[in-house]
């Protein structure tokens, strides 16, 4: 409780005293710390190699607009953190080691550009051998429809909607023992194909599977390898796929929160048995789901 002390800190016509305003300016500091808080975003881990994720910080606008910033000629996610502008950047699997740059364009048209250095990364090698052979060495018809397959997965992959992503680190779509199977670089019945883009989650079929964050379904489809798939946008660039399903809850356009059910672990498409191939994709650039988990979250 304030005490109040005639003739020293109590003044005429409602003024206060220098306890009175140096209370209020205290306040005042708690209170805009407490709203900077609330609209912190916890950080993905930064992994500075080919399928990992880089944070760079941006030149400020001096129109205090969110800045424009292109990597790869793809756009990039940018927030605003303790009064600073973060580039979020994906980095493909495909990317050579060593000087890596992205470009932010200004309001008043200069480009900007900012560099930074990826490391090499040594993948694994995965040996499986497919029962359907189909799936390794598809025939004329099952290339048909691949192509047009394809075509619809890339666009979902490549969808960008300005706004923000609610969360940028996720619960874990189903709890099961999590392979490193990310990177791995495949060989299907003693040939190679591209490295695995996802993280292996290993659960009986019908094991429910939920969305790790808000988000907006933007596509959904039974395709030749992924099988009964579901992609969610979850704002700026970043993307999650479900791949292999069962059963699918869910449509296009539905929006979902974190923690809905979007369908059920299966075994559909190339697969050697029943798991959830869950994908993650920033600016196009498929990366590393771990380094979005919560509870394999580092400190920066």
């Amino acid at each position: 409780m304030i005490q109040k002390h005639p003739g020293k800190s109590q003044l005429k016509n409602g003024a206060t005293g220098p306890g009175q305003r140096l209370v209020g300016s205290a306040l005042a500091l708690l209170l805009i710390l407490a709203q900077s808080l609330a609209h912190a975003i916890t950080l993905p881990q930064e992994s500075a190699v080919p399928g990992g994720v880089v944070i760079i910080e941006l030149a400020a606008d001096s129109r205090g607009e969110t800045p424009r910033v292109h990597y790869n000629k793809k756009p990039v996610m940018v927030i605003n953190q303790d009064r600073r502008w973060l580039a979020v950047v994906g980095i493909p699997l495909t990317a050579k080691i060593g000087t890596q740059q992205i470009e932010q364009q200004t309001v008043s048209g200069q480009t900007i550009t900012h560099q930074f250095t990826i490391a090499d990364k040594a993948y694994k090698t995965q040996r499986l051998t497919i029962t359907n052979k189909r799936k390794v060495n598809p025939n004329a018809e099952d290339m048909k429809r691949i192509i047009k397959e394809k075509k619809l997965i890339a666009s979902a992959l490549d969808h960008w909607d300005d706004n923000p992503a609610s969360h940028l680190t996720f619960i874990a779509p189903i709890e099961g023992p999590r392979s490193s199977s990310f990177g791995l670089r495949r060989i299907f019945n003693g040939q190679p194909r591209r490295p695995h883009s996802g993280m292996d989650i290993a659960a009986a079929t019908g094991t429910p599977i939920i969305a790790p964050a808000d988000g907006t379904v933007i596509n959904v489809g039974d395709y030749f390898f992924n099988g009964n798939s579901v992609f969610i946008d979850h704002g700026q660039g970043l993307i999650t796929m479900y791949i292999h399903l069962d059963s699918i809850s869910v449509k296009e356009g539905d929006q979902l929160a974190r923690g809905d059910v979007i369908g059920t672990v299966g075994e559909t498409g190339r697969v050697t048995g029943p798991h959830l191939h869950w994908g993650v994709s920033l600016n196009d650039a498929r990366v590393d789901p771990a380094l979005f988990l919560e509870d394999e979250k580092q400190p920066l």
